[in-house]
């Protein structure tokens, strides 16, 4: 297949000067890059046809001689379009590419050719540290919700310089590292070409200006140790590891820079009358042999108050009863866990003698016995 004219393949003319072909040759690149089409064959290989046509048109000996020859005079070429007539594959084309967009040949940073990240020119903001600080709430509080206020030690801006690091009536100056541009570049070479490396200005932290005078108070960051209170609304059904992030509200950033967030890490305290199971919740009722035997209303505790639970007639210990929607909330939804009841039988202490005389003719009274040990007694 014949390969295509290079002055049509970057849609120039064939008096075109070097700036139009630049040009021309960006607005394609920018289309067809494999990082902008991954996977895309057909992107792929409009990105190296125009890589190649650049690669010869931009060179002044390799364009006089494809002008005079065509593709045939640039088989066995040494110099700028070396190797074009053994096959220019995508490797070829990502190096081209990087030597001019990778370094400022012309064209701008890689960053600002695809239209994001930190480019050449672009002032480095350095936001402020995240905070994280545990809060303990009870289980109650973990069941009805709860607004808390939190004080906190944080980074907050210096009130002397507000925020600019400088003191008052001193000026900025531009970086002479960078050159006001918050990076440097450093050109290597290898066997694949020459890379460029771009990495935050050391002199000025990515700011891209020095301060001449820095501020007293804060030694030229912008930001003092401070305290602030916030307040944080928990809401019902959540559990230790859950955390809730306030925007904002961690350390401010050096130099008027954003501030950081701070992170609340829930911490649910033990509680004397409940043990949690997800979001239901457990207690143990101890109730005396007779009420076990004749079965009793007996009031007990809950999360939101008291409520009253019947215990059935003939109940065996361990036994657990259910008391529905009186558990824990489950978090950002309407349903709700429930209040499990373990019975426990309670053995009086301390009998008088009178007492076990009763205890004994009540035995004596009573036609059923204990099962056998192993047979199962207790339903769930």
């Amino acid at each position: 297949m014949a390969k295509r004219d290079f002055y049509e393949i970057l849609g120039v003319a064939r008096d075109a000067g070097s700036g139009e072909i630049k040009k021309a040759y960006r607005k394609l690149a920018i289309k067809y890059h494999p990082d902008k089409n991954p996977g895309d064959k057909e992107a792929e290989e409009k990105f190296k046809e125009a890589t190649e046509a650049y690669e010869v048109l931009r060179d002044s000996d390799s364009r006089a001689r494809y002008d005079q020859f065509g593709h045939a005079g640039l088989s066995g070429a040494s110099g700028g379009s070396s190797g074009f007539g053994g096959g220019f594959d995508i490797s070829d084309a990502l190096r081209a590419f990087m030597r001019d967009f990778g370094g400022g040949g012309g064209f701008g940073g890689f960053d600002e050719f695809f239209g994001g990240g930190r480019s050449s020119g672009r002032r480095r903001v350095r936001r402020g540290r995240d905070l994280q600080v545990n809060l303990k709430i009870s289980l109650k509080e973990v069941a009805e919700g709860i607004k808390k206020k939190i004080k906190i030690k944080r980074m907050i801006v210096c009130l002397a310089c507000k925020g600019s690091g400088a003191e008052e009536g001193s000026s900025k100056e531009t970086c002479s590292t960078c050159g006001g541009a918050g990076e440097v570049k450093h050109a290597s070479r290898s066997l694949f070409g020459q890379f460029i490396n771009v990495s935050v200005c050391p002199a000025c932290n990515g700011e891209g200006v020095m301060i001449k005078n820095r501020c007293a108070k804060c030694g030229g960051e912008g930001i003092v140790q401070g305290t602030r209170t916030v307040e944080v609304k928990i809401p019902p059904g959540v559990a230790t590891g859950n955390y809730i992030s306030l925007r904002g509200e961690g350390d401010a950033g050096p130099r008027n820079g954003p501030s950081g967030d701070l992170n609340i890490m829930i911490e649910e305290l033990p509680d004397e009358v409940f043990e949690r199971h997800g979001y239901d919740v457990l207690c143990n009722l101890p109730v005396a042999f007779s009420q076990l035997a004749l079965g009793d209303s007996v009031e007990i505790p809950t999360l939101s108050g008291k409520a009253v639970i019947k215990i059935p007639e003939g109940t065996h210990s361990h036994k657990i009863l259910r008391l529905k929607v009186k558990g824990i909330p489950v978090l950002n939804s309407r349903r709700c866990g429930d209040q499990l009841v373990r019975i426990i039988a309670w053995t009086p202490q301390n009998l008088t003698q009178k007492n076990k005389e009763y205890f004994k003719e009540l035995d004596k009274s009573i036609k059923s016995k204990p099962p056998d040990c192993g047979k199962k007694i207790y339903s769930r």
